[in-house]
C-alpha cells in the first residue's frame, strides 16, 4: 500500500498516510465527540471537540509507534523496511523481505502487540497515580484522554494477538508451526487457513449481533471479519506463487528475443509500428548497433500526443546506465521483490557487459499461470 501524504522518515523508514486514513480519523473523531459528551455532559463543546481531536491524532501515533516497533525489530534482524503507510484500519509496514527463520518471524510479530500493551498499562499507570480509579469517569480532560488512550492501546494488543493470519496473532502462530515443521511454506498455509475461519466467525457473529439489534457495531465487526477473509486469502495465494517460483532463476523466464527499436525514431512510428502491431509493451533500444536502453508504452505515456511526431525514442528512453539490472543466475523471487521495490515493471537481464534478455512481471504472471494449468492437468 503507498501512502500518498509522506510526513518524513524515522530510523530511516519512510512515514506517509493512505488517503482512506482522513476518512477513519474523521469517524473516530466523531465518535470521541459522542463519548466525552456521554462521560462529561458538563463539559463545553470547545472542550469535547478540542479533547476528541487529540485523542484522535495520538491514538494514531500510537499505532505508528506499533508498526515501528515491528519494522525496527526487522531492521534489527537485518530485513530491509521500506516505509510505514497509515490507513483506513490501522498501519502497515513495507517490509521488503520474508523473515529468515521462524525465530525472526515471532520477535517482529510480536513487538507490535507488546508495544500497545505497554503503552495502554503505562497510559493506565499514569492516571492510576494520578488519581483516577477503574470504573469511575475522568473529571479532567487530560484525564479523560489517557483513559481512552490506555483502553483503546490494550485493545488494540488483545485483538491483534487473535491467531487470525496476518494479523500479528496469526503471524506469531505462523512462527511456532514454522518452528515445528521447519517448513515455512506449509505454517503460511496453516496460519492463513485459521485467519480464515477466524474471519468466518467475525462477519457471523457481526451479522447476527446487527439482526438482533446491534446495529452499525454488528455492521463494523462483519467488515473486519470481511477485510481479515481477503487478506488471508490473498496471503494463502502469495504463499502459492512464492512457490511456484522457488528455485527459479530469471533464465528460466525471462524473454531473450526481446524487440528492438532503433533510437533515432519518432514515438509515433514507435506506437504505430511496433507497439500497436506487435501487442509488445516494453523494446530495446539500439543505436549505433549497441542497447542504450529501454522504452516502454510508460515513458510514452508521458508525452503529449500531439508531440509524439517531433519526439525521437532516444529522448525519452530509460537509459540502461541508470536502470537497475539482474543476471540470468539471479533468483527469480529477487528480480520479483526488486521490481516491486523500484516500482519498475521490467529489469534488463545483463550477462558479461551483454543484454542476454529482459524480464517483466508479466513474464513472472504467465510463467505462474502455466505451471497452474501444468499442475492442474
Amino acid at each position: 500500500m503507498k501512502a500518498q501524504v509522506k510526513l518524513g522518515r524515522i530510523a530511516g523508514i519512510a512515514i506517509g498516510l493512505h488517503y482512506s486514513w482522513f476518512i477513519i480519523a474523521l469517524l473516530i473523531a466523531l465518535s470521541l465527540v459522542q463519548h466525552f459528551r456521554s462521560v462529561a455532559p458538563q463539559w463545553s463543546s470547545t472542550v469535547v471537540w478540542m479533547a476528541a481531536l487529540i485523542t484522535a491524532l495520538l491514538f494514531f501515533a500510537t499505532l505508528l509507534l506499533h508498526e515501528l516497533a515491528h519494522s525496527l525489530v526487522a531492521k534489527t534482524r537485518g530485513l530491509r523496511v521500506r516505509a510505514i503507510t497509515l490507513f483506513a484500519l490501522g498501519g502497515v509496514s513495507q517490509i521488503e523481505t520474508e523473515a529468515p527463520d521462524a525465530k525472526s518471524e515471532f520477535w517482529i510479530a510480536i513487538a507490535g502487540p507488546v508495544t500497545s500493551g505497554v503503552i495502554g498499562l503505562v497510559l493506565l499507570g499514569t492516571v492510576w497515580v494520578n488519581g483516577w480509579k477503574p470504573g469511575t469517569e475522568p473529571a479532567l480532560p487530560v484525564i479523560a484522554v489517557l483513559v481512552w488512550l490506555g483502553y483503546i492501546n490494550i485493545t488494540l494488543a488483545l485483538f491483534n494477538m487473535i491467531p487470525g493470519y496476518p494479523l500479528d496473532g496469526g503471524r506469531v502462530l505462523r512462527a511456532v508451526i514454522w518452528w515445528i515443521t521447519r517448513n515455512a511454506d506449509r505454517s503460511t498455509k496453516l496460519a492463513a487457513q485459521v485467519g480464515q475461519a477466524v474471519a468466518f466467525l467475525f462477519i457471523l457473529s457481526g451479522l447476527f449481533r446487527f439482526f438482533v439489534g446491534a446495529n452499525f457495531g454488528g455492521l463494523w465487526l462483519a467488515f473486519i471479519g470481511w477485510f481479515l477473509l481477503d487478506a488471508s486469502r490473498s496471503s494463502y495465494i502469495q504463499v502459492e506463487l512464492m512457490a511456484g517460483l522457488r528455485n527459479r532463476r530469471v533464465a528460466d523466464i525471462m524473454e531473450r528475443d526481446c524487440g528492438t527499436v532503433e533510437g533515432h525514431l519518432s514515438l509515433q512510428d514507435f506506437v504505430d509500428e511496433y507497439v500497436l502491431r506487435t501487442g509488445h509493451r516494453c523494446f530495446v533500444v539500439l543505436q549505433n548497433d549497441r542497447v542504450s536502453g529501454l522504452i516502454t508504452t510508460h515513458e510514452v505515456k508521458k508525452i503529449d500526443r500531439d508531440r509524439w511526431s517531433q519526439t525521437s525514442v532516444q529522448s525519452v528512453m530509460r537509459p540502461l546506465s541508470q536502470m537497475r539490472t539482474v543476471a540470468p543466475e539471479t533468483p527469480a523471487i529477487q528480480a520479483l521483490e526488486l521490481m516491486a521495490r523500484e516500482d519498475m515493471n521490467q529489469l534488463p537481464v545483463i550477462s558479461e557487459g551483454h543484454l542476454q534478455g529482459v524480464i517483466t512481471r508479466g513474464h513472472v504472471m504467465r510463467f505462474l499461470n502455466t505451471q497452474a494449468e501444468l499442475h492442474r492437468s
